[in-house]
């Protein structure tokens, strides 16, 4: 009994020295909890609830479609899919054979019509000598007129004296009529020459040659085939990367038909569908983080805000829903929201048109609108690879009309046609079936 009773406190001892060790640990336990909780809570409180995120999100992207404006047989391919091209550069060539002829055609009706018009012109000096002539003709028709006024008043008191015959006095009557009938029609041709004159300057008067309603219909002739020839090489409008080429050399295509498309990759932006009712507290020029699944995390996008769809996904669908109609389910809808990629981001980690991102909005400041009020100050994406031909068209025009004044300055010289690789003409080329 002795030794029992000196064994018990010696096999409690130990659990009495456990009890407070665990109750720190708990403890410690419990305050790692409530740190962690409150933490959350915190970064919630300040960051995560104005967080607004979907995967719902793609890339989008302008796709340009080149089609001819002519119709034409494809003499030439300079580009596949996949190529990068800059705005100007040669895409497609089509056989000009049609096309210069339409031009020459239109260019030898404008030089006949300028001198057509010149002739024109011209006539006003010849018309006024000739109203000069007939007013000199009246003049001595109405002398002769007076004459043989004269002729008769002298001889009729001598009728009865038998100083003169009664036939010399029929002579001179004779003549007074045929003086009079002259006089009547120098006059009616006088007439007739002033009307002329009139007539003639109707077609003159308030312009000049280059400017005349004849000129300018023979010289809009010229522009029209001056395109068209210049238009069967086509060129990329923007630049970008060549993606849906279907075309083949041969091919007889028409006005309008794609052959492919161009993508300015460093022009994409990210559609990002949220929910509806993620929407209330999304204002313009939010600041919004992206990632892509091309990339993963390790790739950040920075981009804003940039408006808010006018209606939903299912809005302008090719089908939309009657949910007036049969049994109805309710579904929460979506709004695509743009977003707008920074430029340098997108050179440093392409993207490509269709990839999955993943938006997430920070909705801190609201001090933006929901929707844009005003109309957008500048164009969303513009050409100008078809400005200069135009200019080259006009001044073609105006070499034509100058070699055809007769000045004797020297006109301006006409551009020159397309020109192959070898130096000959293009439609001199494609006759020979030379690649330019």
């Amino acid at each position: 009994m002795a030794n029992q009773d000196h064994t018990t406190p010696n096999a409690s001892a130990p659990d009495t020295a456990a009890r407070p060790t665990r109750k720190r640990a708990l403890l410690g336990l419990t305050g790692l909890f409530a740190v962690a909780g409150i933490a959350y809570a915190t970064h919630w409180i300040l960051v995560e609830r104005y967080r607004i995120e979907t995967d719902n999100a793609y890339v989008q992207g302008n796709v340009v479609q080149i089609t001819p404006q002519i119709g034409g047989t494809v003499l030439a391919i300079n580009v596949d899919d996949t190529d990068y091209v800059q705005a100007g550069t040669p895409l497609v060539r089509l056989d000009p054979a049609d096309a210069q002829v339409a031009l020459d055609q239109a260019e030898a009706q404008l030089a006949q019509t300028v001198r057509e018009v010149r002739t024109t012109y011209a006539n006003n000096g010849t018309l006024a000598a000739n109203i000069a002539l007939r007013q000199a003709e009246v003049a001595r028709a109405q002398a002769d007129v007076t004459k043989a006024e004269d002729d008769v008043a002298r001889r009729r008191p001598l009728v009865a004296t038998g100083a003169v015959g009664k036939e010399e006095l029929q002579h001179a009557d004779t003549a007074l009529a045929n003086a009079r009938a002259a006089a009547t029609a120098a006059s009616a041709a006088l007439v007739a020459a002033r009307e002329q004159l009139v007539s003639n300057q109707s077609l003159t008067e308030g312009t000049n040659i280059e400017n005349h309603p004849n000129v300018q219909k023979a010289a809009a002739r010229v522009r029209e085939a001056y395109l068209a020839l210049q238009r069967s090489d086509i060129t990329a409008p923007v630049g970008g990367y060549v993606a849906k080429r279907s075309v083949q050399v041969g091919q007889r295509v028409q006005a309008g038909a794609p052959m492919m498309a161009i993508i300015p990759l460093d022009q994409v932006w990210v559609d990002a569908n949220f929910k509806e009712s993620q929407l209330r507290d999304m204002r313009i020029g939010q600041p919004v983080k992206l990632t892509a699944d091309m990339y993963g995390q390790k790739v950040e996008y920075a981009g804003t805000l940039e408006g808010l769809g006018a209606g939903t996904g299912a809005a302008f669908s090719l089908l939309p829903a009657q949910n007036a109609t049969g049994n109805w389910i309710k579904v929460v809808q979506r709004v695509p929201v743009r977003v707008a990629l920074e430029p340098k981001q997108l050179a440093e980690h392409p993207l490509r048109v269709g990839l999955s991102m993943t938006a997430t909005v920070d909705i801190h400041d609201q001090s933006g609108k929901m929707l844009a009020d005003a109309p957008r100050s500048h164009p969303v994406i513009q050409t100008a690879a078809s400005g200069s031909q135009e200019n080259d068209a006009d001044a073609a025009v105006d070499g034509i009309i100058a070699a055809n004044l007769g000045h004797k300055a020297t006109p301006p010289p006409s551009p020159a046609r397309p020109v192959a690789a070898s130096g000959k003409p293009l439609h001199l080329a494609a006759t020979l079936g030379t690649q330019g």
